[in-house]
């Protein structure tokens, strides 16, 4: 599905003084899907219709600063207040019990949320994500970006150099016009230029280790890793301490995929989330 018409499908809700944008598809048993950084909720645009297809009613949404939601430009930025939003959102939609699903940025939210209420989180599935502060190995672009030099080279940024730089965590090929949508929602508002202070959220990583890594192993309902071990920001060799650390989890590990296996092995991530969801996981550890 096209970005223009995965936002025409969706409304702007207003929630804690911002407006985010929002979709709501299908009925019966919810999930939300949580994107990340630098992207927007377009990126769960192929799972979206095979979890509708097995009975659930799907919750996906852009962050404060991503794709459609507002981007005030001298926000201060923290996982922490995403959490608060989607909590907020949840209200807003009635929703009590939920599935969680998140990637890379989003995995942080998720773990945030775990640490809160995780009861109230039904089932959970993570993919390619910074999970563990000390392993996350960012590329040169997002430490530059991270710097004092940042705010400059936000500005200088333009869909080439971005493009580039997405291909370089990918391990499968992705679609020119599928990259060409994740530019135009990141630019959107100008939102390229937000890029150092959404990336405060390494900080808040380090800063709340214990915290997230305890939300995370202590979660005791059922929990499955989508995984691209050939992400050089978060993969094989997160995999292995997730392994050691999470014994009782799922995981299905996708050969030869890299940062985004929701883009990179649309299918096969989606069948793989489909199945967890409605309690039919079988993980394949390659």
């Amino acid at each position: 599905m096209k970005l223009a018409d995965w936002t025409a499908g969706g409304a702007r809700v207003q929630l804690n003084g911002h407006r985010l944008f929002v979709r709501q598809d299908g009925d019966g048993r919810p999930v939300t899907l949580v994107h990340g950084f630098p992207t927007s909720s377009h990126d769960w645009a192929p799972t979206v219709p095979e979890l509708v297809a097995a009975g659930h009613r799907v919750t996906t949404l852009d962050l404060l600063g991503f794709g459609q939601s507002d981007k005030p430009p001298r926000h201060r930025y923290s996982v922490h207040e995403q959490a608060d939003l989607i909590e907020a959102l949840w209200e807003h939609l009635g929703i009590g019990e939920t599935a969680l699903v998140a990637h890379d940025y989003g995995v942080s939210v998720a773990q945030e949320l775990l640490a809160r209420d995780p009861a109230r989180i039904t089932r959970t599935a993570l993919l390619n994500g910074g999970l563990y502060a000390d392993l996350h190995r960012p590329i040169p672009m997002q430490r530059l970006l991270h710097s004092r030099v940042g705010p400059l080279l936000a500005r200088l940024t333009d869909e080439k150099r971005f493009t580039a730089n997405l291909r370089s965590v990918l391990g499968r090929p992705v679609q020119d016009e599928v990259l060409h949508d994740m530019w135009t929602s990141v630019a959107h508002d100008n939102g390229h230029h937000l890029a150092p202070r959404l990336l405060r959220y390494i900080d808040d990583r380090r800063a709340h280790f214990h915290r997230w890594t305890g939300s995370l192993e202590r979660y005791e309902g059922p929990l499955l890793f989508v995984w691209g071990p050939e992400d050089p920001v978060s993969g094989a060799h997160v995999l292995d301490r997730l392994r050691r650390r999470c014994p009782r989890a799922d995981f299905t590990v996708l050969t030869g995929v890299g940062h985004y296996p929701q883009l990179e092995a649309p299918e096969e991530t989606a069948r793989a989330l489909a199945a967890f969801l409605t309690d039919r996981t079988q993980g394949t550890a390659n």
